[in-house]
């Protein structure tokens, strides 16, 4: 038969962490992250942020509650009708997971519901250049 052409797959280190790469390739924040980003004083910080030539339209445009940057403001309109946007306001409306409640969860408490949290899209500010 012979040797098989294909070698070195599994010492290569350019191949070695494939799966992680795919993996969090396209992670983002999580719910409990953008809840503390959902803070007035957090958010004021995010919504109007200093020009920044590295990020996705010069970081002017971000969706606070998606963790995202747009090139303009048209597709961040656009961004808001979408599946995507309005499933994560769905999520975000659940209160994040604390200790405490996993404490009670193992049987250190009484249960206690999780609250609903109000959470609606961000106001969009237009410029009249």
């Amino acid at each position: 038969m012979g040797k098989s052409r294909q070698t070195g797959n599994h010492s290569s280190d350019s191949k070695k962490h494939i799966a992680k790469t795919w993996k969090t390739k396209r992670r983002t924040k999580d719910l409990d992250q953008i809840h503390s980003d959902m803070k007035p004083e957090t958010a004021a910080k995010l919504l109007h942020q200093e020009v920044d030539v590295d990020v996705t339209g010069c970081a002017q445009h971000y969706c606070l509650h998606c963790a995202r940057y747009f090139v303009d403001m048209r597709s961040m309109k656009e961004h808001f009708k979408t599946k995507v946007h309005k499933r994560r306001l769905k999520q975000l409306r659940e209160e994040p997971y604390t200790q405490a409640e996993a404490d009670r969860a193992a049987g250190m408490g009484s249960y206690i519901a999780a609250k609903k949290v109000e959470v609606k899209t961000q106001t969009v500010e237009e410029d009249m250049d």
